[in-house]
């Protein structure tokens, strides 16, 4: 039998109140940083010169067309971008940039609210279990990261819960419409791509086959139509990007970005096949043991039949359909040979609902020792934050060489700690309180964002992310008339956002001026025309301290025109620079900048 709804009061003060932690979490002082290298500036840059250009078909960066996504995330930042004023409220780009994944997950938070008040899954205190099923998605570590920053994760999760949760309304309440779940889905291939559609199919055939139901799941869901209201919102954009760029937008998007990126490991983005495994845990810490027992217990017992567990009614079923959507990601990033922890977004809302539906069940034997494994983890969390002392002189970052003094002159881990240890003890006084308990453990977590998560944040964006904002301003106030910029070594996308100028970016090696010379003379991409050494004979150029020592790079006569932390900016003679290039092939080394790249910025 049903359980009946929330009561209409009580369902909007829970929504108010997952709405008010939701903007503490993920808007809270959203644009107080710059942005973080290396491809939040890509993403914000391509907006941006949408706004600016006014074509909204294909996103460009530095000079080229960027065909990594489709474009929904780049028109929501872009939008944003075309807001007058930036220079007062938007003056680091990251606003405008990053507000696109920080309602996108508040979103999120939301929607599992609102679908646990309109379909409570046990009579014991639906309105807690609600909050704490928004709580246990925003306060995922894996949230909270990609939560703020300008890539199109977030949004892309978003719009793929969107569409799952629908489509089990669709299936928990039969006059409930259909075309949302298609129309949702839809934006999210125009998100992220085609994926998409394979993890709401694989979830529910999954689903299906669980409930021992597929054809009536199919009869229910009408794929077939809502897949053409879905090609209907994604295809026309695909269709005009196709017929404007033709093959290199073609094998980019679909040959490298997608079909490649599943079959082969690129950009050295390697893991072992239990990677999602640790992912999966470590996203729901410190309630990873209520994950495990929620997923257990969604998917039932298990028997060798076509039918592996017995059926739940279709308004009880939300934690089977959870148990289904989080297996279906696990199985199809685990198949995919390119593995990043970003690609488990999409299953954080799931996890959210087993974490809470288990919360909610009554303590068994099982659900006790998920409740002291839960309590152990937070304990050993916050162990780890109160002996910060001894780890963090571990850290030695390159780029932040003073992170490990500062941290510990800031005395913000023991305060992590302290929250840690205080949310241990509340568990601990209610134990055995059903959702309450854990949304008492939850909310010290919440006190750890503003408090402890977004100083961290800030400190390095001052150590890793102001030195370059410093070297743009630097370089506009130099640079000479035609004069071209590059960067070598380190490498930061942002250094193009915030000078507004063309970047030719070149590695370390000493393929770097060989390659330098020749893009100078002879590559062409908008806003940067090839010159000569005549033309123009000299060239500004962003180089760390490390790479300044190199053999290669030492001894050019380069004029230093300033400094930020590991950054020098030198004023280079071409003729130099061609000179030693020269000498470089002469002694083995060749041109390489010409071969072909899948991604190039």
């Amino acid at each position: 039998m049903a359980v009946p709804p929330v009561l209409p009061a009580l369902q909007r003060r829970t929504l108010l109140a997952v709405a008010l932690l939701g903007l503490l979490l993920f808007v809270w002082r959203l644009g107080s940083t710059g942005l973080v290298d290396e491809t939040p500036p890509l993403f914000a840059a391509s907006a941006r010169a949408m706004a600016e250009t006014g074509d909204w078909l294909i996103p460009r960066v530095n000079g080229l067309p960027r065909y990594d996504k489709p474009p929904l995330v780049y028109w929501a930042m872009a939008a944003l971008y075309a807001l007058p004023g930036q220079a007062t409220w938007n003056p680091l780009g990251s606003w405008a940039s990053s507000l696109p994944s920080a309602l996108a997950c508040l979103g999120v938070m939301l929607l599992l609210a609102r679908t646990l008040l309109r379909w409570p899954q046990a009579e014991r205190q639906p309105a807690l279990t609600a909050l704490s099923a928004a709580l246990a998605f925003g306060l995922s570590p894996l949230v909270l990261l990609w939560g703020r920053v300008a890539v199109s994760d977030a949004l892309f999760s978003a719009l793929v819960a969107g569409s799952m949760l629908l489509a089990w309304r669709a299936i928990a309440e039969p006059t409930y419409p259909l075309g949302p779940t298609w129309v949702v889905l839809g934006l999210a291939v125009l998100t992220k791509g085609p994926v998409a559609v394979l993890l709401l199919g694989l979830t529910l055939l999954l689903f299906g086959w669980s409930q021992g139901d597929l054809a009536g799941l199919w009869r229910r869901l009408r794929p077939l139509p809502g897949l053409a209201i879905s090609a209907l919102v994604a295809l026309p954009w695909y269709g005009a990007a196709l017929l404007v760029q033709g093959e290199p937008f073609w094998r980019s998007f679909f040959g490298y970005h997608n079909l490649q990126r599943f079959t082969r490991v690129v950009n050295n983005h390697q893991a072992p096949w239990w990677f999602f495994l640790v992912v999966l845990v470590v996203a729901s810490l410190p309630a990873s043991p209520l994950l495990l027992l929620g997923l257990a217990r969604g998917l039932g017992r298990l028997q060798l039949a076509w039918r592996p567990c017995a059926p739940v009614a279709p308004q009880r079923s939300l934690r089977r359909f959870a148990a289904c959507w989080l297996l279906a990601v696990l199985l199809f990033f685990t198949v995919a040979a390119t593995k990043l922890p970003s690609y488990w977004l999409p299953a954080t809302p799931a996890a959210a609902l087993l974490v809470a539906l288990a919360a909610q069940d009554q303590l068994d034997r099982a659900g006790r020792w998920a409740w002291r494994l839960t309590l152990a983890l937070t304990a050993v969390l916050a162990g780890g934050f109160l002996a910060a002392a001894l780890w963090v002189p571990l850290i030695h970052d390159p780029e932040m060489p003073t992170l490990a003094v500062e941290l510990l002159a800031g005395r913000v881990l023991p305060l992590g700690g302290g929250l840690y240890a205080l949310a241990l003890l509340l568990g601990l006084l209610l134990t055995r309180r059903g959702p309450r308990t854990l949304l008492t453990l939850q909310l010290p977590l919440v006190a750890f964002v503003p408090l402890v998560l977004l100083p961290v944040w800030n400190l390095g964006d001052r150590l890793r992310g102001l030195p370059v904002r410093q070297m743009a301003a630097l370089v506009n106030r130099q640079a000479r008339p035609g004069e071209s910029l590059a960067m070598v070594g380190i490498l930061k996308p942002s250094l193009h956002y915030y000078t507004r100028r063309v970047v030719t970016y070149e590695g370390a090696s000493a393929f770097g001026p060989i390659n330098l010379a020749d893009r100078l003379s002879t590559e062409r991409r908008a806003g940067q025309r090839p010159s000569s050494s005549r033309q123009q004979p000299t060239v500004l150029v962003v180089i760390d301290q490390a790479t300044a020592a190199l053999p290669h790079w030492r001894g050019l006569g380069a004029e230093l025109l300033g400094q930020a932390g590991l950054y020098r900016l030198w004023r280079l003679d071409r003729a130099a620079l061609e000179r030693r290039a020269q000498a470089l092939q002469r002694d083995g080394w060749q041109l390489e900048w010409r071969d072909p790249r899948p991604e190039r910025y």
